[in-house]
């Protein structure tokens, strides 16, 4: 049954899916904050639809505001509730302050950034997981930025970047998860990665560290972590993102003469051990490192070491090359 076209006099209402393209969000997040917080349409117009009024929708821009400046969904919705216009031709006071109580205290966030040394891991990745789910690529992209900037590649990327990628490509429990958002993410970490990436002009390893993955390997955003730590303590790489076929990779291996090379495997299926045995034959006297999850000890040949996560990877490629002490 169709809604009837309201009468030029009445306020204009929107459904759902208009409401969400609005926000940048999923119209399953829209129901979701309805259902659990009382922050649906309002407007009934006959049938089983409701539909949007103008204060419903300035509702939800306030949610959304204080979602972005790192409040939780629940006191997101609370604040917006609480600051509300109590007329309808009223506007809503600007937000100067957002106050919001967490387990640590209460909280004030302003129209500025808080400094990164009073927000921390928790409240970075909070304030990443709003942008991003509200699809503000500049937002997105400031926030990656100010992360790395603040705690470092390697901080940043275990403390906020990684346990916000999972969560979205997971798809969260309240319906918030999407593939879009999943997507917008990862090439705004990767953007971030490469320009975190300086080229060295006066490096401390005289051949380069040859980065690559297996072939058919999916997930290389690790291998631009590991690129931009190792250039923080101004060791430079060859990396090569896209994972390139068994007999590029050897040539790519034999031509550059590296002075390591760390192949990256994530999936079980695509490490294969023989891919090490090829890269080394010929005059390749470089160290030979394998990393990530999906390598096993027990089936490297006996010159290739296996690595831990990307931290120990970086500690290790440093000590091994330049002899100094691995950094806790």
């Amino acid at each position: 049954m169709r809604d009837p076209v309201p009468p030029p006099s009445a306020e204009p209402t929107l459904p759902v899916a208009a409401v969400a393209r609005r926000l940048g969000v999923a119209p399953s997040t829209l129901r979701t904050w309805d259902r659990r917080y009382g922050l649906g349409p309002s407007r009934h117009t006959g049938g089983r639809h409701r539909r949007y009024g103008p204060s419903d929708v300035v509702r939800l821009e306030l949610m959304q505001r204080a979602l972005l400046r790192g409040a939780s969904t629940a006191e997101a919705a609370r604040y917006a509730l609480a600051h509300m216009p109590k007329a309808s031709n009223e506007p809503p006071a600007p937000v100067t302050e957002l106050r919001v109580e967490t387990t640590d205290g209460e909280v004030v966030l302003g129209n500025g950034r808080e400094q990164a040394d009073h927000l921390g891991p928790p409240r970075f990745a909070r304030q990443l997981s709003a942008a991003a789910l509200a699809m503000d690529v500049r937002a997105v992209q400031h926030l990656l930025a100010e992360v790395i900037g603040a705690l470092g590649v390697l901080d940043a990327w275990e403390g906020v970047i990684r346990p916000v990628v999972a969560a979205l490509g997971a798809g969260w429990r309240d319906g918030r998860g999407s593939s879009e958002v999943g997507y917008l993410l990862t090439e705004c970490v990767f953007g971030a990665l490469v320009r975190a990436t300086p080229v060295l002009s006066e490096p401390r390893n005289l051949r380069p560290v040859l980065l690559g993955s297996v072939p058919d390997e999916r997930d290389t955003l690790p291998l631009y972590v590991l690129a931009a730590a190792l250039a923080e303590r101004r060791i430079v790489t060859q990396l090569f993102g896209v994972p390139l076929p068994a007999d590029v990779l050897a040539v790519a291996v034999r031509r550059s003469s590296p002075a390591a090379v760390v192949l990256w495997a994530q999936r079980g299926p695509a490490a294969n051990p023989r891919l090490f045995t090829r890269i080394a034959r010929g005059r390749q006297r470089g160290r030979l490192f394998a990393c990530g999850p999906a390598w096993h000890a027990g089936d490297l040949p006996p010159k290739v070491e296996l690595l831990g996560d990307i931290r120990d990877a970086a500690d290790r490629v440093e000590y091994v090359l330049l002899g100094d002490t691995p950094r806790g």
